[in-house]
Order: structure tokens, then sequence, then C-alpha cells
């Protein structure tokens, strides 16, 4: 019996995707687990693999087409088989498969991996492969809990709440989980060209990155205010809990942008009109932190949010931070978590690159977003009248005027220069 392939549903927000690249051809032998295709939200790219083994009998979008959720994309089959049902407009639609597509994980390369000795098979997503061995969890002991008992993320989660630290080993020698790649971006088209120069498509992230970019600038008052704090004791942090991480005693790399992100949430809690949605004649004000960090993928900028950021601790918000970062790099994040309306506020850390100040653009519609500038040493009255050289981060905060008094995130500003400073852990 032919069996048709839907547009899977990535994320309650997501009612369409751009189909990226076809993987297989009509006519062509499929086996369980091939990959048909890859495609895209309006952040992230995903690839879809078959269910069943068979015949590509038909394949209904071309590559760069936006399909609707839940559409039949192809068909798969045995030679020969009639498709004309499930071609667009004469779609048969299958309860039971619809509710499969909503309810699986964003779509990974699955890894099968044999049990020493017992000739068994692990099935296991490689987010939750890389979660394993950096957490020291077991998976020959778990049940999955994904599509067809796949172990995934969650099932490693839950495991390593009961999970024995391990003792401490050499970082530069242990084996390094092999990263998730993401799905290949479909490469430029050339439009146009002359002698000194070729005029290329852009892809759809780009475009969309574009629009939020310019539909914030626009429809906002933004204004940055600037100013530095005193980054002796969250780089005395960062030194201690490196520290505790090599001997083995945490497991999580708590980093510097780790301890900004930490001091933000404490500052956010003192100052909740900062922790907001400007909605024009109203405002949305959260009871709870959700946490946007600035992510530089290789398909563009990502902003995903870490949920009620506040519960955690430092070294959960470390975890979590890291956790959707990797994910957005991979493709492998959930669109849910990508959508401006997930965060209630954001950080954007260009420090790494050795950017002294900038000004970041608010992702509408939330009032502010911190930006987080390098370390450097700069001159401080370190008592009454001696002077010496001392490591200063930068902080450029950017804000709605007309959601925020210059007052109240001067104050805000300063808190978090405050809680940088003072920080305890």
């Amino acid at each position: 019996m032919a069996i048709p392939v839907l547009m899977p549903r990535q994320g309650q927000s997501v009612e369409s995707c751009i189909l990226g690249q076809w993987y297989k051809s009509v006519g062509e032998e499929v086996s369980e687990g091939d990959i048909l295709f890859s495609y895209e939200t309006d952040k992230a790219s995903f690839e879809e693999e078959a269910k069943e083994s068979g015949v590509l009998l038909a394949t209904f979008f071309e590559e760069g087409d936006e399909i609707p959720v839940l559409a039949n994309v192809a068909v798969i089959g045995k030679a020969g088989e009639s498709f004309d049902e499930f071609a667009p407009g004469n779609e048969v639609t299958q309860e039971s498969e619809e509710k499969e597509t909503e309810e699986e994980a964003p779509k990974v390369i699955e890894f099968e991996m044999e049990e020493s000795g017992s000739g068994s098979r692990i099935r296991i997503s490689p987010l939750a492969k890389n979660m394993a061995e950096s957490m020291g969890v077991d998976i020959s002991t778990l049940k999955g809990s994904g599509p067809r008992g796949r172990i995934i993320a969650r099932d490693i989660e839950e495991a390593s709440k009961t999970t024995t630290p391990e003792p401490a080993v050499n970082t530069e020698t242990k084996a390094k989980p092999a990263p998730v790649a993401a799905a290949p971006s479909k490469p430029a088209v050339v439009l146009e060209s002359g002698s000194d120069f070729e005029v290329k498509s852009i892809p759809n992230i780009r475009k969309l990155i574009a629009n939020a970019m310019h539909q914030s600038l626009q429809n906002s008052a933004q204004l940055t205010h600037h100013m530095s704090a005193d980054a002796r004791q969250i780089m005395k942090l960062r030194k201690k809990f490196k520290k505790e991480y090599s001997e083995g005693t945490i497991k999580q790399n708590v980093t510097i942008n780790d301890l900004v992100c930490f001091a933000v949430i404490r500052a956010l809690e003192k100052f909740p009109q900062a922790n907001t949605h400007y909605l024009g004649d109203k405002m949305k004000w959260f009871k709870k932190v959700h946490l946007g960090l600035a992510v530089d993928t290789d398909r563009g900028l990502m902003v995903p949010a870490v949920q009620n950021a506040d519960d955690l601790s430092i070294t959960g918000l470390s975890y979590q931070l890291q956790q959707v970062a990797t994910q957005s790099r991979a493709g492998s994040i959930n669109p849910d978590l990508l959508s401006p309306e997930a965060a209630s506020f954001t950080v954007s850390n260009l420090g790494n690159y050795g950017v002294e100040m900038f000004t970041p653009v608010i992702n509408l519609p939330q009032t502010a977003i911190l930006g987080v500038c390098t370390i450097i040493p700069r001159p401080k009255e370190i008592e009454e009248g001696v002077y010496g050289f001392v490591p200063m981060m930068g902080l450029s905060l950017t804000y709605d005027h007309q959601a925020l008094d210059g007052g109240e995130a001067t104050l805000f500003l300063a808190e978090i220069k405050n809680q940088i400073e003072t920080l305890s852990l």
C-alpha cells in the first residue's frame, strides 16, 4: 500500500516550511531511515527520514517551495502503485500519521549502536548521544521515550539526575563526541553578473533576519546606554568553576557568559519593568525570566530562549545555555524557542570577538536587550589617591524608550553592573 510522506510540524507556531533539498529521486529505492529531504522553518533546518521502505513513487513540490505543515510532500510504495489520491488537493488524511508527526521531536540523524556482547542495537539521537557522553550517562540501561523507542535528550536529562558524577578525567585526551551537522544550505543562485560583480540570491533565513531587524528599528524608539563593570569578581568565579570542572567536582564548564547571564537574571528580578513585552497600548509583564541568547550559526543569527531561567542554578543555567546554542548550530532547535515572543529579555555577547562597544537591536516585542563586550584593562581608583589598571567589561543596554524611561533603564543597567561586581556563588 502506498504511504504519503508528510511535511512535519516543528513546533506549534510553525504553519509552513521551506523545502531545502531532495536526497532521493522519483523511482529510486528507499529504505526505512534513509534521508528523503531537508527543510527549514524560519530559523532552523531539519532532515526528514523515510518511515517505510519502498520506491519513491512521486514528489509534489520542488526545492525552495513553501509547504504547509502536514501536507503530502511525496509518496512511497511499490513500483507501479497508484498515488493520485495523495496529490495536493486529493489528500486522504490519516489521523494516526498526523498525530505521530506532530509529536515527534525535531528530526535529526539517528545513531544505531550495537551493545557490546549482546548483539542488540540502541536507537539514540545524536544530541542525546553527545549529552550522554558529556554527562556520564550509561545509555544501555535506558528506555527511550522517542519515536520507535529512540533515546532522546529528555531521557538523558532525567537519567542524569540520578547519575553519580564521573571521576576526574584528563579533558585534553578524553574522546570528544562527533558534531551534529545541520542540513546543508542550498547554494546561492547567480541572478546577474558582470566583469567585476555577481548578483546572488539570498537564503530565506537572511530575508527573515533582515526583515526582523528593519521592523525592529521602524517600530520602536531605541536608545542605547553604555556602562562598564569591574570584571575581577566574575573572573575569579570563572577560575573557581574551571578548576572544579577539571577536577570532576562539577560536570558543567561554567563560562564568563553564563555568569553574566546569571547576573542579568538577578537584575531582572529587581527591575521587572525590563522583563516585559511592549505591545503598543499595553505591556506584558512576565512573572518568570525567559532568557534569550543570541547565537551565531552558519545559517545566520538565532536567538533561542531558555524558559524559566530564574529557576536554575548557575550550573543548570550553563547547561541549558549550552544546549540551546548547540541545538541552534546543529539545526535541531525547537522552532517555538526561536520565536521572539518566547523570551522576555535577550543577551548578546560579542566579547569573544574583541568588540569593545556596540549597539544591539531589540528582538521585538521585547522591551530591551543587553550587549556584552570584551574585557579590557582600564585605569580605576583602587583606594583614595591610588590608581591601577583593572579588567573592565563593557555593557550596552538598548531599550525601547516607549516602554522604559531613561532613568529606569540607567538604574537597571547599574544593577546589572552591581550584580556582576558582587556576584557570590
